[in-house]
């Protein structure tokens, strides 16, 4: 049986290599071609991830169960060249956050069937997040052994699906400290980076926990915990990794034998910050929003081309994407009303422009869907003037000079995605 893909990176990295995993959470799909296409590259592991909100049992808010979810980019992998054993998929924030609301019993049981599907449908990453509040809760997080509880019940569940003719085992990512689902409302607090005492609590809790349960075997494939390590954005500003605040959280880490640390939101950090953060033990390193932030960059830029290029001319139907975009947001406002705060004109600003890009759960609709459409179909198949590529996508008109990358608007679309990959590329060793 071969080894979990994160237990390779777990091995490399305690040999002393800078070695990690960069895990893709979107399902976008452009944004999942690009990342395909990045791995192919560098022939390397494509990780793409699921969110308990975005895919669970009952469809989510995609619509997808996770059966679903992973026939949808095993076929993208298969029509852009990866080969399915290069294909890591991952479930994120595992746990009763869909149903918060209700008391812990109920939820943990609808837990545990969507832990059961994610590892009958083959994701072999799975993340155990019982740290979530329930109703019974009194209005609480779980004490730190309650939470460990409910995670090694959620492993248990995925290790009585799990389906032992797979030519490999699922590998578990544990840890309380761990941002909402989805993003924070009206951006984020002062940050409060984990300490290594509260890792070593968690750790030893958990592990209690899956004794109790019987899952030695399964502790043994525990190989990341997730902290909070001092990175987080906002809808216009990024905490930068700063190593030395951080430091008791890669010592801790350098004692122990089988596992890494998980970051979450490290979009829009530095490549330099990256780099650093595999460095000190930050092996995997989740991005998500950049992903679509950049997706929705290429589409405002090759809008501004179409208009350029066909404004006035009465035979062509323009795109009209991104005032699409703006009537979907206010005709819908529940993706973005309560992450959003200031006057009407900053609000409308920060609908679009915001790091936190709340606009990705748009893309999705079909009116949306069609704007795009007519967008590529208006531009496909038509030279774009390298003169208009250089005021809205320049680097892409640079790629187009040396013929690195074709002149099509969905090319352009991979390479503006594909300035983020890269740098996670390097960061994890893929790439130079």
């Amino acid at each position: 049986m071969k080894s979990n893909p994160l237990a390779n990176i777990v091995r490399e990295q305690k040999a002393g290599k800078q070695t990690g995993l960069y895990s893709i959470c979107s399902a976008n799909s452009f944004v999942i071609e690009a990342s395909i296409m990045q791995a192919v590259r560098d022939n390397s592991i494509a990780c793409i991830e699921a969110t308990s909100n975005q895919v669970d049992q009952f469809g989510g808010y995609t619509g997808m169960k996770p059966a679903d979810f992973a026939a949808y980019v095993k076929n993208i992998a298969k029509n852009f060249g990866l080969p399915e054993d290069r294909l890591l998929l991952g479930g994120d924030h595992l746990g009763p956050n869909t149903w918060r609301k209700e008391n812990s019993r109920p939820a943990m049981e609808k837990a545990c069937d969507l832990m059961s599907a994610y590892a009958k449908a083959g994701f072999s990453k799975l993340h155990l997040d019982a740290s979530m509040k329930c109703a019974d809760d009194n209005g609480h997080a779980p004490a730190p052994e309650i939470a460990a509880e409910r995670a090694a019940k959620l492993c248990a569940a995925a290790e009585s699906a799990w389906d032992s003719s797979r030519n490999t085992l699922p590998a578990y990512i544990v840890g309380t400290e761990v941002p909402t689902p989805g993003g924070t409302a009206l951006g984020h607090d002062k940050i409060h980076i984990t300490s290594a005492a509260d890792v070593a609590e968690t750790v030893n809790e958990i592990h209690e926990a899956f004794i109790k349960k019987r899952l030695l075997d399964a502790w043994e494939r525990v190989h990341a915990v997730v902290v909070q390590p001092g990175v987080e954005f906002g809808d216009a500003s990024v905490d930068i990794y700063q190593p030395q605040k951080a430091a008791g959280l890669a010592a801790f880490m350098e004692k122990q034998p089988n596992l890494v640390f998980e970051a979450h939101s490290t979009d829009f950090q530095p490549g330099s910050s990256l780099e650093q953060l595999v460095r000190n033990h930050f092996a995997v390193l989740k991005v998500g929003p950049w992903l679509t932030f950049a997706f929705r960059e290429a589409l405002f830029s090759l809008e501004k081309i179409e208009k350029e290029i066909f404004f006035g001319k009465g035979n062509i139907k323009l795109s009209e994407l991104e005032t699409t975009l703006e009537s979907s947001m206010l005709k819908n406002p529940v993706y973005w009303k309560n992450y959003y705060s200031g006057s009407e004109s900053e609000i409308a600003h920060k609908r679009k422009y915001s790091f936190s890009d709340r606009c990705r759960y748009y893309w999705p609709l079909p009116e949306l869907e069609q704007a795009i459409a007519l967008l590529l179909n208006n531009l496909s198949g038509r030279e774009i003037p390298l003169s208009l590529l250089d005021k809205q996508l320049p680097f892409q008109a640079e790629l187009i000079r040396k013929g690195a990358i074709l002149p099509g608007p969905r090319a352009l679309i991979h390479s503006k995605i594909m300035e983020v990959t890269s740098l996670y590329s390097k960061a994890c060793g893929f790439s130079n």
